[in-house]
């Protein structure tokens, strides 16, 4: 699904998309009627400009993650750092900032649309064959679903694939390159800055009061630790 106002613009995503490829296109033109058209078609992926009519492309993600777990790429013609935290933040899995290659962004769907959707297989400590335990996380990797100290944890796919890759094996401090190849694959075309961006989205979200799940490591990378 293509979210987005310009006509040309819109040819040119779709004149990429489609060259060698038998993909199925919807397009909106303002945030109001993606948001709509998203709840009919339940898109696989979705490119999602960040200036829109009717609502910007920070608000549409924002409802978009209320009821749908699509890839979300955003674009913007701003390039300043704030907005691609703050899209990321509201659970963009990616960026790309105007002017880029159409043929970038044809990649870059590929990409997502091979990637697995299952995470990191489970080696450490379970629990009936399919949650890893680290302290008072829970993490479930059949039913793919996060508890902690018995709350269940709302995540996106990125955010859940990210946290079962550290929980499989706590206490290893994982690269940020070793986390990115492990969640988005070993074709992904961005940059770690992505992990760094999704780890703090997690921290808010599995964190309770002094305990910390997630450490860094600082000059390498991350490691779950074992709170309880």
């Amino acid at each position: 699904m293509i979210v987005e106002d310009a006509p040309e613009f819109v040819q040119l995503v779709e004149a990429s998309l489609l060259r060698g490829s038998d993909y199925h296109i919807e397009v909106a033109t303002n945030g109001l009627d993606a948001i709509d058209l998203a709840r009919k078609v339940d898109p696989d992926v979705i490119i999602l400009d960040l200036g829109l009519p009717g609502a910007d492309g920070i608000e549409v993600c924002r409802a978009l993650r209320t009821f749908t777990d699509a890839y979300i790429l955003m674009l913007t013609a701003r390039a300043e750092e704030v907005d691609r935290l703050v899209g990321l933040a509201v659970g963009a899995d990616d960026y790309m900032t105007k002017p880029f290659s159409a043929r970038e962004l044809a990649a870059r769907v590929q990409v997502l649309l091979r990637r697995p959707r299952t995470a990191t297989q489970p080696v450490g400590r379970t629990d009936a064959g399919s949650s890893l335990l680290v302290g008072d996380l829970r993490v479930d990797t059949m039913a793919r679903q996060v508890t902690v100290d018995g709350h269940p944890v709302a995540l996106t796919k990125i955010e859940f694939d990210l946290l079962a890759t550290l929980a499989s094996r706590p206490e290893m401090v994982f690269t940020r390159q070793m986390l990115l190849e492990a969640v988005w694959g070993l074709e992904w075309l961005s940059d770690d800055h992505l992990v760094s961006v999704h780890i703090a989205n997690l921290r808010k979200k599995i964190d309770r009061g002094d305990a910390k799940h997630i450490a860094t490591v600082r000059g390498v990378g991350y490691r779950l630790d074992d709170t309880s």
